[in-house]
């Protein structure tokens, strides 16, 4: 009796251990583009813990950035997965890309998309509501102090280099900005951006100008985007006000920018499993902006942050999972 429970123990550990590696071999090695900004790094490294210890994928991260990380997944099959690529940087490439069935879409990385506009700080429009929108702006101009030129007043725009420069300097043009008394002040860099937020929220102080979110400043600084009192003309925008010459700007809010999961077809279909994760994988801004604050407080790196996010943020990544495979994650995680 015993070595016939001895022999079924055996053959139940083999099937355990051959059903284990059986689940590893059907997902195989994973490669996750871990792109240069602490966004999309968290995603990857959330996508590196769950994928490694709920879909036993051999999941690693390599460096990427937009731009030669979907080159390199349309013309070479790697990496397998972009976890937040910005599609409006992309968005010829990838439409060829997904149409030769190279390149499939997933999903939304972040639920509301990259949000991009002109700010003031919620103390401001709490003060006085006019504050949220363009014209009372313009009518209490003399509150925004220029830093250089006491006689303009200050709208801070995007820094130098950045795409983002182009359309917000035909912005203020569009928005006549200029006759109001505004003057546009360069920040130098995203640091002298930040400073300048930083500066002005931790004194009270009057702030107006080009931001955009997910962002850890927006996680720590309560900002309230301006509405210029015009909805979206996408037409426009893609004619006019992102295009370097634009001779006559039209007002227009920023279009959402579509950011996406994107993977390889060949790794959709060898992990389907893997694959339905990463369709119901999605951040909110909200969510986001808190975890970048966080990240920025702790000066954590992306795994540090991810296993943060799976120890205090559960309720939000179970729902991205089926019970069996969070409970593995979770076991995993309690670990590190």
């Amino acid at each position: 009796m015993t070595k016939l429970i001895c022999a079924a123990i055996a053959i139940t550990c083999a099937f355990g251990a051959f059903a284990a590696n059986t689940a590893t071999a059907a997902c195989g090695k994973v490669t996750i583009s871990d792109m240069n900004w602490p966004s999309a790094t968290l995603m990857a490294n959330v996508d590196r813990l769950i994928l490694r210890y709920g879909y036993d994928c051999a999941a690693e991260l390599v460096p990427g950035d937009t731009m030669p990380t979907g080159t390199s997944m349309i013309e070479k099959g790697q990496p397998d997965i972009a976890p937040e690529l910005w599609s409006n940087s992309f968005a010829d490439a990838l439409k060829k890309g997904v149409a030769e069935k190279r390149l499939r879409i997933a999903g939304k990385s972040l639920s509301d998309g990259g949000v991009e506009g002109f700010w003031v700080p919620k103390y401001m429009v709490d003060r006085d509501p006019s504050l949220a929108t363009i014209d009372g702006i313009k009518r209490n101009a003399k509150l925004f102090k220029h830093p250089e030129d006491p006689e303009k007043s200050a709208i801070y725009g995007c820094p130098s280099g950045w795409n983002c420069q182009i359309s917000s300097g035909h912005l203020f043009k569009a928005l006549k900005l200029a006759d109001a008394g505004f003057k546009l002040v360069d920040p130098g860099s995203a640091a002298g951006l930040d400073g300048s937020i930083a500066k002005a929220y931790e004194r009270g102080k009057s702030w107006f100008g080009y931001y955009w979110s997910p962002t850890p400043i927006l996680g720590k600084y309560e900002m309230v985007r301006v509405d210029f009192g015009v909805g979206v003309d996408e037409e426009h925008w893609e004619a006019c006000i992102s295009q370097p010459e634009c001779a006559n700007p039209k007002p227009s809010m920023y279009p959402t920018a579509r950011v996406i999961t994107l993977t390889t077809e060949k790794f959709a279909g060898r992990a389907p499993a893997a694959y339905s994760y990463l369709t119901k994988r999605a951040f909110t801004n909200a969510t986001m902006n808190t975890l970048l604050a966080w990240i920025g407080e702790n000066q954590a790196d992306g795994e540090t942050a991810a296993v943060h996010f799976l120890k205090d943020y559960e309720t939000t990544w179970t729902r991205w999972v089926p019970a069996d495979i969070a409970g593995k994650v979770r076991i995993a995680i309690a670990g590190l």
